[in-house]
């Protein structure tokens, strides 16, 4: 019987040792029901078996390839290298949840030997598969057929790759390693920071329903860059917001935030750039269209028990009269226990402080009249009212004066190291507001991209 545990990685691999490798992992099985892994597997244990013919071999052999590629990659390695790192297994939440940081225990040494077993699996080429199929057909006219398959590539491509620091460093861990199990507390500690599944390979999500109930959290592969320096002026209004996070990140009690001002003013790029600036201490970020609220219970419960703190995000927030969706914004904000969990918050934006419309005929001393009306309507309208109280914490963006906006011009401009003179540029910034969308950090960052461009 071959021992997977000694193989020489110098020398050809053969579709048994690679079948026995597969076939022996323990911990990271999740991952033979893979669509690549699933097709490699297919393929060596067809080739092992030593009854074969072209037809067949040429067709697994190909609908491997057709899947590595067609997810992204050209080599073995670099793939299996992702698909441990965001497997979700015993061992990957065990180290999310800090359950045996730093100590060695079952579940952790087998662990260790799936990722030697996974070391070998990635090191098959195509040429040893063509090699073992050529001294198969030896002699025979599918010879040159068999030489002409596509290869796929030996060589990490990990570098090229447009991943956060925090993950290409792993990935480096484990592609400059001649032996992964050791990596095991490098992969321990990744886990523990950042998490595992999907919420360890991205750090924003968009909550996609998939029909009128049930959906699913959508990775965002590149989120908004936004940082707090590219957002010149509200300097108070961050400090109150990013304060309230950094206490949630810290375990502390905080709020749910309401941000509400004028068009343009940096309101949702507030919130994203506290995403950009804490998502190394474990922060993530949910967008829940508006029209999705109702699925509150469900994004809580997928939520909950999580390592990861949380951030659900709703943007431009506004309620019709009769929308079901403002009762459950209402019940998630009052914190019934169902709704309740530690590690998620409620970020939203709004251009209004009312989030309820709110229409003449519901005013009292109102001379419309109609028999349909509520008999306590005051009572409805003051329950309406009052919802944006229930964030907690509200955060107001007012559109800047003159010498505001200019000062926000100017902060912009000096960022990009623009040469221009400052009255020119103070000049044309004027002109710009009156021409198009009145005074707003939004106006002014439109408005520098001109001069750029101009320039």
């Amino acid at each position: 019987m071959k021992d997977v545990n000694n193989v020489n990685f110098e020398e050809n691999l053969d579709a048994g040792t690679v079948r026995l490798a597969l076939d022996s992992i323990s911990i990271y099985r999740d991952l033979l029901e893979d669509k690549v892994i699933s097709s490699l597997r297919k393929l060596v244990n067809y080739i092992d078996n030593g009854e074969i013919n072209i037809d067949s071999t040429a067709n697994l052999y190909n609908a491997f390839f057709f899947k590595l590629v067609r997810s992204g990659y050209f080599s073995l390695k670099d793939y299996i290298v992702d698909k441990i790192l965001f497997s979700e297994n015993p061992f990957s939440l065990e180290a999310e949840k800090k359950v045996h940081l730093g100590k060695v225990d079952i579940v952790k040494q087998a662990a260790a030997v799936d990722l030697k077993k996974f070391q070998i699996v990635s090191s098959l080429n195509s040429q040893d598969i063509k090699n073992r199929l050529s001294r198969y057909f030896s002699g025979n006219v599918y010879g040159k057929i068999i030489s002409e398959f596509p290869q796929w590539e030996t060589k990490d491509d990990f570098k090229e790759k447009n991943y956060p620091e925090y993950m290409r460093k792993i990935e480096e861990v484990l592609h400059c390693s001649d032996d992964w199990g050791k990596c095991i507390d490098d992969l321990e500690r990744f886990h523990n920071v950042y998490g595992c599944g999907i919420f360890a390979r991205y750090i924003a999500f968009i909550w996609e329903r998939t029909g009128k109930v049930g959906g699913y959290f959508k990775g965002i592969e590149n989120p908004d860059p936004v940082e707090f320096s590219d957002l010149v002026g509200y300097e108070k209004e961050h400090e109150i917001v990013e304060k309230n996070t950094v206490q949630f990140l810290n375990g502390f009690p905080a709020n749910n935030v309401l941000i509400y001002g004028d068009r343009g003013t940096g309101k949702s790029s507030t919130v994203k750039a506290i995403l950009n600036k804490y998502y190394g201490r474990g922060l993530r970020m949910v967008e829940l269209p508006k029209a999705d609220l109702e699925d509150f219970p469900e994004i809580i419960g997928k939520l909950k028990g999580r390592a990861q703190k949380f951030i659900i995000f709703v943007d431009d927030l506004v309620f019709s009269d009769n929308e079901e969706s403002y009762t459950a914004l209402k019940s998630m904000l009052e914190g019934g226990f169902e709704n309740k969990s530690s590690n998620v918050l409620i970020y939203a934006t709004s251009n209004r402080r009312h989030l309820v419309k709110e229409y003449f005929s519901e005013r009292k001393g109102s001379s419309y009249s109609d028999s349909d009306e509520e008999i306590h309507g005051e009572d409805s309208v003051q329950e309406k009212l009052s919802l944006a109280d229930r964030f907690g914490i509200n955060v107001v963006f007012t559109s800047p004066d003159k010498t505001g906006y200019l000062q926000i011009v100017d902060g912009i401009a000096r960022k990009r190291k623009l040469n221009i003179d400052r009255k020119k540029l103070h000049i044309e910034a004027l002109k710009w507001e009156r021409w198009y969308n009145g005074r707003s950090a939004r106006t002014a960052r439109q408005f520098v991209d001109w001069m750029e461009g101009c320039q």
